[in-house]
């Protein structure tokens, strides 16, 4: 089954298409070379075919069939249905293009995806293959991407760069043939990142760098940055910018590190900056060397060595090449050895013949210039040995003979001289020639007494250098030690020690030196000290004091005797920080201050430059208060009766000493300090009330520090100088003052030393004693009030009077009731009896408070008069017969009324009746005549034994006419009502008039309360 679809989608790549599509677009030619998986061998040429009409095959079969052939007819619809779909995949899309991106999008041949493929229930997903390649071969093409999704973002490729991509579409085993080809080309952009730059050369003082061009990635690069250090690991700074693509950088500093960046432009933008690296100017090429010495000669070697050069840096890694010259050959110098060792031995030459060598020295900056050109010669074959030496007479200390036989086989050449080789010691390897010649006995002199010698002989001939002979070995005579080097520091001096190493004497006198004597002093002149007696070479001379030039002396000594002193050696030990202080002297001036003094210390080699004084009032918590060179220092505004600890501290440029021990100090006790509260204490806070308020002021304090004496008393300053103790208490009542006076007030605390320092001024006042009551008298007497006055002043109250009077009267209870108060002088009481005694008292009070009450007064009201009789009433009784009549009054407290009866006449008043009786009869009136009449009552009453009259108001008056006879006929003459009804004038009522005098006061009462709501409650 597989197999027959496989057939069949290879005939719709051939060019058939299915009968209701149609037909597909010409492919190109191109090859496919496809896994095994995909259905297609490899390396097949796959070529599109025009396209032509085919027949329509129809599927549907006549027969019955299995239910398993219905099911294989089934699969087959439904791969042939998406074989065909699969031929009309389109070439892709390519957007979004930038510089090393660009987006690919396709369309999906048929929408199998939702399963809408011809009623399929659930077609299989279709899968994408993307092939890249950036030449259009086809064997260039790469996968780089499998899935199912219809588009893809292409990253990583390289800017300015043509790209190629096909798809390929495959749905299970169904593969739809190559889409078209789509090319693109991504954008410019700039260059790549460059590689660092490459050193090129470089000098003391120059870099020259080079480095290579980038990938521009589409646009020429028109320049580079380079950017530098500056050799102090600060920011970069451009130190070129341009073309080129080397850059010489000059005037830096020797031996220094620079770093570098490399950056490349063009039009697109600058590239990112390369890795830093760093490069270090050169150095200085070392001196040359000394010239090569031989060492040892041999017929087919030359043993050579070379000292380092002079001025050279022990931590210098230095070469040596070593160049040598054949005069035969002609070819120059030509190195035979390069290597850090200062010896080397040619070997390989030949015998007999002069050789040219010279030495080079070589560091990281180059090599010097070649040492001096030395000439060396291989010797020829050497004889035999000659016999060993041996001494001929007496052994001296410093003189010996050698002598020596010839050798037994001169080697075929006869031996032209010997040479007696000495070597000190009896294990040394380093020998030296004393005689060269051809006698064969020697007298070697100059010799160190007591020191083992070892001599051997060799001979030469023009054969060359015979071996040595065996070694003689002899001691020359004992001597005393020679002098010794003088004595050297070894590392560095301390303060208080200096290690000392000397080098033994030249000549130990022929004996082991058994020890070695050191003398020290502390002047070249004077007396000298020996430290130290053994048989080292090194020794630490301790106890010394910082910062002193010692001289040292040292000698050696063996079984001989001792040698001479070495020359003096000067040596100095380091300074140290200061000696520890002594306790400081501690001197007290006063209470409050403290002359802290003290010694210099042993400086130890440097002076002292300052002193540090810690100051506290506990030892383990001191503050440094002073520093300074001086030797002592005034401590001020100290706490008396206070203990203080004290310490100094010592410092020179070596360092700060160690703090000295602790002084302590107490000051002395001193008056109280200054009372810093001080203030005025109110009544309710006192304990019992004030004798007086307004002679006493209560003040209270806080206790000031006593200063180590205790507080005794107080002394309070106020007034005129005055000046009062009191003892040690914080409060005080200050009695017998002036009142409303304002004093200024200060205290002081006093102990056992004496007064301390006065408070601030405390200002206070005494409250004005409280106004004593005024004189009070009765202005006006009535039967119904009293009008009463007091002090001095207007009767109205003033707007900045500050005194209030109370008025009180005496009840019926025998109480005491304000009836006013207020700042008025004057009251009226009102509705009194009549007759009748008051007792009252008044009292004044103001700010300061209630004053005393005054003594009682006494006023009494007067008798009320009679009221007043309306007018009287005349009536004509007979002929010039008038009697006048009036209205009888009740007797007034058993007193009796009388009557007065007034004539009105032009010339005056007169009175015509007076009496107890209410009417009185006229006669004999002169006629044609007008009278007038009133009448008034009067009140009779005893007092001191005699009759006294009070009279009230006169009656309106009543006035008649007296006629002829003739002239009135007698119905004609007025009644008493008629000639009342003449008066002149009209009179008011006793109701109009109470009426009027109760408006009066009711506008009265109102003013007044308006004018005590103004002006006084206000």
């Amino acid at each position: 089954m597989q197999e027959h679809l496989r057939k069949r989608l290879k005939d719709k790549q051939l060019g058939f298409s299915n009968s209701n599509k149609l037909s597909s677009p010409p492919l190109s030619p191109y090859k496919m070379h496809h896994e095994g998986q995909n259905g297609y061998g490899k390396g097949h040429l796959m070529t599109a075919m025009p396209p032509r009409p085919i027949k329509p095959k129809y599927i549907g079969r006549t027969r019955s069939t299995s239910p398993a052939e219905d099911e294989s007819s089934e699969s087959e619809v439904e791969v042939k249905t998406v074989e065909d779909h699969l031929v009309n995949i389109s070439k892709p899309t390519i957007s979004d293009i930038q510089s090393r991106t660009a987006v690919l999008s396709w369309h999906s041949p048929v929408n199998v995806q939702n399963g809408e493929l011809n009623g399929t229930p659930a077609a299989p997903s279709i899968t994408f293959d993307v092939m890249l390649s950036n030449s259009g071969r086809d064997e260039s093409y790469k996968s780089i991407y499998t899935g199912k999704e219809v588009t893809f973002t292409l990253r990583d490729l390289q800017p300015a760069t043509e790209y190629h991509v096909r798809l390929l579409a495959s749905c299970g085993s169904a593969k739809s043939p190559l889409s078209d080809v789509v090319s693109f080309k991504t954008e410019c952009c700039e260059p790549d990142v460059p590689a660092v730059p490459k050193l090129f050369n470089r000098t003391k003082n120059s870099l020259f760098l080079q480095w290579k061009a980038p990938t521009d990635n589409g646009l020429k690069i028109t320049g580079y940055v380079l950017e530098f250090d500056e050799g102090k690991g600060s920011p970069f700074k451009m130190c070129y910018s341009g073309p080129l693509k080397q850059y010489k950088l000059s005037k830096l500093s020797p031996l220094t590190r620079y770093s570098f960046r490399l950056a490349a432009k063009s039009d697109a933008g600058i590239s990112n900056f390369s890795k830093v690296i760093t490069y270090s100017t050169a150095g200085s090429v070392p001196p040359a060397p000394g010239p090569p010495q031989l060492l040892r000669a041999g017929v087919t070697w030359l043993s050579l060595e070379w000292s380092a050069p002079t001025g050279s840096s022990g931590d210098e890694a230095l070469t040596y090449i070593l160049e040598m010259e054949e005069e035969a050959t002609g070819y120059g110098f030509k190195p035979k050895h390069n290597g850090e060792d200062l010896s080397f031995i040619v070997r390989g030459l030949r015998r007999s013949t002069s050789y040219k060598f010279r030495v080079l020295a070589c560091n990281s900056e180059g090599k010097s210039h070649s040492s001096e050109v030395v000439e060396y010669s291989t010797i020829p074959d050497k004889p035999d040995a000659p016999s060993r030496p041996s001494t001929k007479g007496r052994i001296h200390a410093r003189c010996l003979k050698i002598v020596w036989d010839p050798p037994n086989d001169d080697g075929g050449a006869v031996v032209s001289k010997y040479v007696l080789e000495m070597s000190g010691g009896l294990n040394g390897n380093k020998w030296d020639t004393v005689y060269n010649g051809s006698l064969r006995e020697h007298l070697c002199d100059h010799l160190t007494p007591g020191t083992w010698y070892r001599f051997r002989v060799y001979c030469m001939s023009s054969g060359g250098q015979s071996q040595v002979s065996e070694v003689f070995v002899v001691q020359t005579a004992a001597a005393p030690p020679g002098q010794c080097q003088p004595l050297c520091l070894v590392g560095r001096a301390k303060p208080r020690e200096l290690p000392l190493q000397w080098v033994a004497p030249s000549s130990n006198g022929g004996s082991a030196i058994t020890e070695y004597t050191v003398e020290i002093c502390e002047k070249e002149s004077g007396k000298r000290v020996q430290i130290y007696q053994g048989p080292e070479t090194e020794f630490t001379a301790s106890n010394l004091l910082p910062g002193q030039t010692y001289c040292f002396w040292v000698k050696a000594s063996n079984q001989a005797g001792s040698g001479p002193f070495s020359d003096v050696s000067q040596i100095s030990t380091a300074p140290e920080p200061p000696d520890q202080c002594l306790p400081p002297y501690l001197t007290v001036r006063a209470a409050t201050c403290v002359v802290a003094s003290w010694e210099a210390p042993s400086c130890n080699g440097a002076e002292v430059t300052e002193y540090r004084l810690e100051w506290g009032v506990a030892e383990g918590c001191m503050q440094v208060i002073y520093t300074g060179s001086s030797l002592s220092f005034e401590v001020k505004g100290l706490i008396p009766a206070t203990t203080y600890f004290c310490r100094v501290q010592a410092i020179n440029i070596a360092g700060a000493g160690l703090f000295g021990k602790v002084a302590a100090v107490t000051t002395m006790a001193s008056v109280p300090g200054v009372i810093s509260i001080f203030e005025n204490l109110d009544e309710e806070h006192l304990p019992s009330p004030l004798p007086c308020q307004f002679t006493c002021l209560a003040i209270q304090w806080q206790e000031p520090y006593c200063n180590g004496s205790d507080i005794t008393g107080y002394n309070i300053e106020f007034g005129e100088q005055q000046l009062i103790s009191v003892e040690r208490v914080t409060t005080c009542v200050l009695e017998n003052l002036q009142p409303d006076t304002m004093y200024r007030i200060r205290v002081q605390a006093v102990n056992s030393i004496g007064a301390g320092p006065f408070s601030q001024v405390l200002k206070t006042k005494t409250k004005a004693l409280p106004p004593d009551p005024p004189h009070l008298e009765c202005a006006a007497f009535g039967h119904q009030s009293l009008k009463l006055r007091w002090g001095e002043g207007p009767s109205k109250p003033l707007l900045t009077s500050s005194i209030l009077y109370c008025l009180q009267m005496e009840d019926k209870y025998g109480r005491f009731v304000c009836i006013y108060s207020g700042p008025c002088h004057t009251y009226k009481v009102q509705r009194l009896s009549e007759s009748t005694a008051y007792h009252f008292r008044i009292q004044a009070h103001s700010a300061s408070g209630e004053g005393l009450f005054s003594h009682v007064y006494t006023f009494s009201t007067t008798k009320s008069p009679p009221p007043q009789l309306k007018a009287p009433k005349v009536q004509k009784s007979e002929e010039n017969v008038f009697e006048v009549t009036w209205e009888p009054l009740q007797p007034m407290r058993g007193d009796v009324i009388v009557y007065a009866l007034q004539l009105l006449t032009g010339r005056g008043t007169e009175q015509v009746y007076k009496g107890l009786e209410t009417s009185f009869v006229f006669r004999g009136l002169p006629l044609s005549s007008e009278f007038r009449f009133r009448v008034g009552a009067g009140r009779q009453y005893k007092e001191n034994g005699s009759t006294q009259e009070l009279w009230g108001q006169y009656s309106p008056i009543s006035t008649i006419f007296t006629q002829q006879q003739s002239t009135l006929p007698k119905e004609t003459m007025p009644t008493a009502c008629e000639e009342h009804s003449l008066f002149r004038g009209t009179p008011i009522s006793d109701e109009q008039c109470a009426l009027l005098l109760l408006l009066g006061f009711a506008l009265i009462a109102v003013l007044f309360a308006v004018v005590i709501q103004y002006f006084v409650i206000k």
